[in-house]
Formats: C-alpha cells, structure tokens, sequence
C-alpha cells in the first residue's frame, strides 16, 4: 500500500513544480506592451538595415529565433494570441463575436487591467470594420462581448505617464505603420519614435514590450520575428520553437491568471530571464 501511494504522488509532485516553477522568482511584471506588426517573415525582419531600431531591439533582448505564426491569414492569428483559439475563422472577417475567455477577462477577473490602444480608430468603443488606415481584423478585442468599450481605445490615449498604463496593453499600429501597406522602415521609426521611450523606461521599471508579428509573407513556413525586450530579460538569441499560443501562456503565467483556450497546453517562455 505504501508503495502505491507513493506512486500516486509523484506525478502530483512534478505538477506543483511546473505550476509554481514555470514562472520567474521576480514575475509578476508591472506592465507589459505587447506590439503586433504585420506580414513580414524573420528573414525579412532580422539583419536588415530599414529595420535599424528593431534589430537594435532584438540585439538588447531576447530574440526568438524559431516563432511561428499559428495560420493564414491576419484575424485568426490575432484571435489566437488574445484568447487562445482562431474559432474557426479562416478569413479577416468584421462580422464575428466571440464570447470565450480571453486575456482581458482573465486579467480583470483577477484584479488587473488590460487596454487596447489602436492607432487611428475614430473613438473608444469602435465596432466598425474600417476607418481609413485603421482595421478592426487587427484588435482581437474588439470581437469579443463582455469587454468594457473603454478598455478598447485610440493610440492616442496611450499614457505619456507609463505609470498609468495597464497591466497588459495590446498596440495595435495603423495600416500604414504596421508594414502592411507601409515600408518597413516606416513601420521601424513609428516603433522608435511612438515606444522607444516605453521601452527604456520598461528596462528599469519591472516592464516588459514584447514585439511580434502576426504572420508572414504568406508562406507556408509562416515564421516570424518575436522579441521579448525590458526588464530582468537576459539578452541573446533563443531557438526554443514558439507560436502565438506560448507567448499567451507567458503573458498569463507571468500574472498568474489562467491561460485561455489551446495556450493552457501550451509552455511559459523560459531560459530568457535573469534572476
């Protein structure tokens, strides 16, 4: 009898380990800043001189060498780094609703605060499929009930005062600025001229930006740059195989709240933090 009991333990054991080790002595950070670009691939991204102040990124943090996108095309990849799932969309459909958990929710039901800022929607609470540069396939938030209107706001109710940001906020740059229908250049000086202070100040304020990329060229392959960047990350290149689903896991495991949808499955990013 005591032999199968302490059979039966084990397994209990290694599960308390995953659960209170996976995370960092230091974690949970005061703000993360998740920034999402649009269709390049690593290759194209990674080395190249119109991208001077992202590689200059990826040089001070935490370059994930092997991140992959989850499909084709943008909105499900959106959908899968928000709540975990790409519901069965395979287009960049407006007309969905979703009433599944996601990160938000599952921020805020555990006391902390998550905020959309997207560049050139009109007004807070904005529900229609395009305004000039803006389009809703990119802000994951926007497709999901439950979700307070005033937590889904215009870029340019981004906090001067990085202080006042929430725990978590998704930066969703226009179609201009995202390398969708701009350059990459463009799209690198937007980042350095509209975060690069953010980022900074995340390095000596337990802050985090986290940039990545929806999906790539259009390749089946569909490999992407991702860049963790601030505070206690130990800078250097990491070829830990990564999708949508574990930079979500990470997010989640770093607050302590669940991880929504397929991300449960998924691993914490680790190995890229200093103690």
């Amino acid at each position: 009898m005591k032999k199968q009991r302490k059979r039966l333990m084990m397994p209990l054991s290694l599960l308390l380990v995953s659960v209170f080790f996976s995370r960092p002595a230091w974690a949970r950070p005061d703000h993360v800043v998740v920034v999402i670009e649009e269709n390049k691939s690593y290759n194209e991204i990674i080395g190249n001189k119109q991208a001077a102040y992202i590689n200059e990124l990826a040089e001070q943090g935490a370059l994930m060498t092997r991140s992959y996108a989850v499909t084709h095309p943008s909105l499900p990849n959106y959908l899968a780094l928000f709540s975990g799932s790409t519901h069965g969309v395979e287009d960049d459909g407006c007309q969905y609703v979703f009433q599944a958990p996601n990160l938000a929710q599952n921020l805020q039901e555990a006391g902390m605060t998550f905020k959309t800022f997207a560049e050139s929607m009109p007004q807070k609470g904005f529900d229609v499929c395009r305004a000039g540069v803006y389009a809703k396939k990119h802000n994951p938030a926007a497709y999901f009930l439950g979700l307070d209107k005033e937590d889904n706001r215009p870029f340019r109710d981004f906090p001067k005062d990085f202080s006042r940001l929430p725990s978590v906020a998704f930066v969703i740059p226009n179609l201009d600025n995202d390398m969708h229908d701009g350059s990459v250049a463009q799209a690198d000086e937007w980042l350095r001229k509209n975060l690069g202070a953010y980022a900074v100040w995340a390095k000596d304020h337990d802050s985090l930006l986290i940039l990545t990329w929806d999906e790539d060229d259009n390749s089946p392959k569909n490999q992407i740059p991702t860049i963790i960047f601030g505070a206690h990350v130990k800078p250097g290149r990491y070829s830990r195989h990564i999708d949508h689903y574990d930079v979500l896991k990470t997010l989640a495991d770093l607050y302590g709240v669940p991880a929504p949808g397929q991300a449960q499955k998924s691993r914490f990013i680790d190995g890229i933090w200093n103690s």
